[in-house]
């Protein structure tokens, strides 16, 4: 599917709602006529289920096609979001993040050693 603006994708959805409207609306008149014509249940359960079973494959085809125009426009506005942090991403930030860094990883080091330093003491104390 190619891409579409948001008014058309709007009604696109919109469609697909009052289709799924539709067909409940079909289910719930062979149930209203099961129960109050000379309708047979057993009919009314085929025709019901085959209404059903061709909404879900309507909803299946379109929503695949769907899925796909929605990741590629995902796509397509992160490179919009990416485009703009990147103006406005300070070149000095490379080295704030460095710096930050570097402390998280003394912080490691010294739990790290920390962690030895009491399994030794727990070795010690058994001998």
């Amino acid at each position: 599917m190619a891409a579409i603006d948001v008014t058309e994708k709007a009604g696109v959805y919109e469609t697909l709602s009052s289709l799924n409207m539709a067909f409940a609306g079909i289910v719930q008149h062979l149930h209203t006529l099961q129960k109050t014509g000379p309708f047979k249940p057993k009919s009314a359960k085929l025709f019901s289920s085959l209404a059903q079973e061709l909404q879900a494959e309507i909803n299946q085809d379109f929503l695949e096609d769907l899925h796909q125009l929605e990741l590629d426009d995902w796509n397509r506005f992160g490179k919009v979001r990416d485009a703009r942090d990147k103006e406005l991403r300070d070149p000095d930030d490379v080295f704030i993040q460095a710096e930050e860094r570097k402390k998280e990883l003394a912080k490691q080091g010294k739990k790290h050693l920390r962690g030895r330093e009491a399994k030794r003491k727990k070795s010690s104390a058994k001998r």
